[in-house]
């Protein structure tokens, strides 16, 4: 290496070390065991309802799809919120919630817990209490995002978000597995208790540590809650756009089956000892070790076209768990499932910030989440129906992947169609 050379690496790594303020570091950090906490709890949840609090299938799935669509939902307001509390005191507010949230959901059965399921009915009971933690994960999104543009200096403030999405996968990798460990170790309802001990001690960490961010003289206002539903109106005012963002709902009704029907169909159709847990560890590992590799291979393909081929990879995934139950299967099919999802998501994002009207970038971005939640949402109810249909009436389990598969296949078909009549990307993109 020459001293040039030397020399500009060594600048750069002042640059790096100088460059984000502590609080850049406490916000990314918090964001880890966050994400940890949620997926920990999202890869034991569907089980859980099921098997310890004894609901149907159906209805265990729908509400485990209600804990994840709610998350996508609020957080286009939750950027509003923090912006008025501050983000310290948005942050601390998120995780104290978070801790509340994740303990009494795992507390649902415990003996003191006995007079309150026996005022309110269970349904509605849980119903409610999966409802608090998206409403911590709201404010916790816009807090972090927000102290990483505030936190860094310009010069490396790309930088600081690669670093933001690396420590969300990391967060999301360790979920399962801790998940695995404490059902193994402790019980299923301590998986809940360990995810609200670890947003617990984060709670403190932020209190401790975190300093408001400065605001410079160039950052842009956030909008306030009724500029946001204003926002919303302008994007239902959109029917392109609305469009494609329903049928785009159809890929996350795939993609969500792995943590909504995938768990249960492990225990009640391969093997009720297995570790589904661990099992789902197989995409969030796949997403770290090949999202570059993923990125750089696609770089010449068209966004939309990499958004349909996406789509079409995921949807198809299914079908080897469909030909061949087993444990096996199921981290084949997973493995598959996060291939699609590097192939398009990345230029997902991508699309919809060329599809966005000059100046409305930041709403449409925001908005972009919407499908997530849908998706969530349709995924809990077409998956605890099917599972209930062909697993309990026909005992015919295999053709839930098969109706999954279909879905995704459908998804792929109108986003086809949707490019052809639409043509929204021969404006927005360079083929």
């Amino acid at each position: 290496m020459s001293d040039d050379n030397k020399t500009t690496f060594g600048q750069r790594l002042r640059e790096i070390r100088e460059g984000f303020e502590p609080a850049f570091w406490v916000a990314n950090i918090s964001e880890i065991f966050e994400r940890l906490s949620y997926y920990a709890a999202f890869a034991s949840l569907a089980n859980y309802l099921h098997e310890t609090l004894t609901f149907p299938t159906e209805q265990a799935a729908n509400l485990a799809g209600l804990f994840g669509g709610l998350v996508w939902f609020l957080a286009i307001f939750g950027g509003a919120l923090a912006d008025r509390l501050g983000f310290r005191r948005a942050l601390s507010l998120a995780f104290f919630i978070l801790s509340v949230s994740y303990f009494l959901l795992g507390s649902l059965g415990a003996g003191w817990m006995g007079p309150v399921r026996a005022a309110i009915p269970l349904g509605l009971l849980v119903g409610f209490v999966l409802m608090l933690p998206a409403l911590g994960i709201a404010l916790v999104k816009p807090c972090v995002v927000g102290t990483t543009a505030r936190a860094s200096s310009e010069n490396v403030r790309s930088i600081g978000y690669s670093i933001y999405y690396t420590l969300v996968n990391i967060g999301g990798t360790a979920g399962p597995f801790v998940a695995s460990w404490a059902h193994r170790h402790l019980g299923v309802e301590n998986v809940f208790r360990v995810a609200a001990l670890s947003v617990f001690v984060t709670f403190f960490g932020v209190l401790a540590f975190f300093r408001e961010p400065r605001r410079s003289g160039g950052d842009a206002r956030v909008a306030s809650l009724s500029e946001v539903a204003r926002n919303f109106g302008k994007v239902l005012r959109n029917p392109k756009f609305m469009l494609f963002l329903l049928i785009f709902s159809g890929y996350w009704v795939v993609f969500w089956q792995q943590y909504i029907t995938l768990p249960i169909y492990i225990h009640e159709f391969i093997d009720p000892k297995a570790d589904a847990e661990l099992i789902l560890i197989t995409d969030a590992l796949t997403v770290i070790s090949l999202q570059v590799l993923a990125s750089y291979v696609t770089r010449r393909v068209p966004a939309f076209r990499a958004i349909i081929l996406g789509a079409l990879i995921t949807s198809a995934a299914w079908i080897i768990l469909a030909l061949r139950p087993a444990v096996w299967a199921a981290v084949a099919s997973l493995f598959v499932v996060a291939l699609g999802e590097i192939t398009q998501s990345p230029r997902y994002y991508e699309y919809v910030s060329r599809l966005a009207p000059p100046g409305q970038q930041g709403t449409y971005m925001g908005f972009a989440f919407l499908p997530i939640g849908i998706g969530s949402l349709l995924a809990g109810r077409l998956g605890g129906a099917l599972v209930h249909h062909f697993g309990e009436v026909t005992h015919q389990p295999e053709r839930i992947w098969w109706a999954i598969t279909g879905v995704g296949l459908a998804t792929t078909l109108l986003l086809w169609i949707y490019d052809l009549v639409a043509k929204p990307s021969e404006k927005n993109e360079t083929h």
